[in-house]
């Protein structure tokens, strides 16, 4: 599947022209809205931001950063890092994005691997990490780094900067951005401005796809900019006029929305998954009855969306349902949200249904940070729910004989940083092998799993678990589950409950509140959490259902690099971590064994 470019990009327009040819629409226009210490947002022009940027280049021109230097960028979601981004980015640098969470050990590695010399940081503890990495300069944001390198630079001529870009083109490195690392040592992905510049202009105008930042837009923007997600949607928004409003942290993304009112998003399924089963378990008796039946008023008014549209008895339950409930979602999300672009993970077809009922469009996205973000998606007009629809323009989409999923286009990177052999073998004739397993239905692309997560039970049968993962990862209690069933007989289950949604679920099935430890032992919580199983097991065969399942003690870890700084489970460090509790399961069960009980 492929569709053709429909942007011409000259080969100049580079990140920094880019930032140029927003300014001369008109500085004055709004760029930014972030939060100041007080809570209250401030708006910011793209003039202003502009200036910024080049205050903070001058000064990385003044401490010695030179054209092609790597320099780390290590925050959370804030105004200050899209300016320091752009200013490496206009001495002609390469902006090397680190997660706040990182380690030690991480922080070492892609330091070292990417020969890094300047950190930019956003707290001290930030810095004690940089310079224990063997940086050899770190600028604190907190510390005023913005206001210290202003200073540096006072004596640099805008001429002596603006020579620093003179040269470069779209298919000049502009940033590397370190894999998750969910199987070994993360990979540093090679961006051209190109990449960035080329899949961003595409998008917008891409009739299937761009219709979400026409006209006045505002993008809510919370996920980690270190990203490729984030990172992409900050210079979509740059280059379409849209107003990026900075939100540090998700813990109060209820809050964010109500007060920013964005009109598209990115977010990952998780969120929405959160935002509906906070509402339902904040319901109880006739409450919850009606908020479910309007939940899947919702839902069937979608599913009619793709097979011919709502009939007169539905369209008038559906008034019913929304005056009753589905409004009230729409005012927690802020009351203005059309579009949501979803990538990350699979979203259950259950929740883009919920979601795309009540009014806000559900794009899910497909594609990799080796693809600068997506490379396709579900269009925002005759999606088909449970799919990652198709490609974007410049960008094509293909299913080689064993089912892996092959893309290649605009956003395609150049290689991984100093890897020559791994980035030959992930590269086929100009198209990159993505490792995700998939098939092409009905001109649509549907995910089935990952090549590398297939499990072969001793009677030789393949289980992909991605499906049963994801089915019980949509339940308001659990975290995340990880099959196991490599050469053995049977399929089982580990089950992390989600520490944050734990405590109202209970209070809804009307149980007492209880620490993650002690429900994992609690029968009550057992036997609920077996329906989830149960759910999950009706999607696939028998032969590949979950047998037999373990509550765990406590939830999956990035501080015990269980999860990845994207949330992705790490599934050798699980089994490694829990190798005790896996071994318990199959002692302790039959070959036989029934249902999960």
């Amino acid at each position: 599947m492929s569709s053709p470019a429909l942007a011409s990009v000259a080969h100049d327009l580079h990140l920094t022209a880019l930032l140029r040819e927003r300014v001369a629409a008109g500085a004055d226009r709004a760029f930014a809205e972030y939060k100041d210490d007080a809570g209250s947002w401030l708006s910011m022009s793209v003039g202003d931001f502009a200036g910024g940027v080049r205050a903070c280049a001058k000064g990385l021109v003044a401490s010695g950063v030179r054209a092609g230097d790597r320099v780390g960028l290590m925050g959370s979601t804030r105004y200050e890092w899209s300016v320091m981004d752009f200013a490496i980015f206009a001495v002609g640098a390469v902006t090397v994005p680190i997660y706040p969470s990182s380690s030690a050990a991480q922080v070492a590695w892609m330091v070292e691997d990417a020969q890094i010399s300047l950190m930019i940081v956003e707290t001290p503890e930030q810095a004690e990490l940089a310079r224990a990495s063997a940086a050899e300069t770190t600028l604190v944001i907190d510390d005023g780094a913005s206001a210290n390198l202003a200073e540096r630079g006072a004596g640099v001529s805008d001429a002596d900067l603006d020579a620093r870009t003179a040269n470069v083109t779209l298919d000049d490195l502009a940033t590397i951005i370190y894999t998750s690392g969910t199987t070994g040592q993360p990979k540093g992905v090679m961006l051209s401005h190109g990449n960035l510049v080329g899949l961003s202009k595409n998008i917008e105008a891409d009739p299937d796809f761009g219709g979400f930042v026409a006209g006045e837009t505002r993008l809510l923007l919370f996920l980690p900019l270190a990203h490729i997600f984030a990172r992409i949607a900050m210079v979509l928004a740059l280059s379409s006029g849209s107003v990026i409003g900075f939100a540090p942290t998700h813990k109060t993304l209820a809050a964010d929305m109500k007060a920013f009112k964005p009109t598209w998003m990115t977010v990952v399924p998780r969120v929405l998954e959160t935002v509906y089963n906070r509402a339902d378990v904040g319901t109880h008796g006739v409450s919850k009855r009606i908020f479910r039946w309007a939940a899947e008023v919702s839902r069937r008014v979608s599913r009619a969306q793709e097979t011919g549209g709502a009939s007169f008895a539905l369209r008038a339950q559906c008034v019913v349902a929304d005056r009753l409930v589905l409004h009230k979602v729409r005012e927690a999300l802020g009351g203005n949200l059309d579009y949501v672009m979803c990538g990350g993970a699979r979203l259950t077809p259950d929740a883009g249904h919920f979601f795309r009922g009540l009014g806000v469009t559900v794009m899910e996205g497909y594609g990799l940070t080796e693809t600068t973000g997506p490379v396709g998606g579900t269009p925002t007009h005759d999606a088909i729910m449970g799919t990652v629809g198709k490609p974007i323009a410049g960008c094509s989409l293909a299913v080689d004989e064993d089912g892996e999923i092959l893309a290649t286009g605009v956003g395609t990177f150049h290689g991984y940083w100093r890897d020559a052999d791994a980035t030959a073998a992930v590269t086929r004739d100009g198209w990159f092998a993505t490792g995700d397993l998939g098939r092409i239905v009905d001109g649509n692309l549907q995910i089935v799993g990952r090549k590398k997560e297939i499990l072969v039970l001793s009677s030789g049968k393949n289980v992909q678990p991605a499906m049963l993962e994801d089915a019980m990862r949509s339940h308001p209690a659990i975290q995340d589950t990880v099959v196991v069933g490599e050469g053995r007989h049977f399929v089982s289950a580990l089950v992390a409950l989600d520490e944050a949604m734990l405590s109202p679920w209970l209070l809804s099935h009307e149980l007492p509140d209880m620490s993650v430890e002690e429900a994992s032992r609690h029968p009550l919580v057992r036997e609920l959490v077996a329906r989830a199983v149960a759910a999950a097991n009706a999607g696939v065969s028998r032969a590949e259902q979950i047998r037999e399942f373990q509550i765990l003690p406590r939830g999956f870890s990035e501080a015990r690099e269980e999860v990845s700084a994207a949330l992705k489970i790490r599934r050798a460090v699980i089994l490694a971590n829990f190798a005790d509790v896996v071994e318990e399961i199959y002692t302790r069960a039959k070959p036989t064994a029934g249902a999960p009980n």
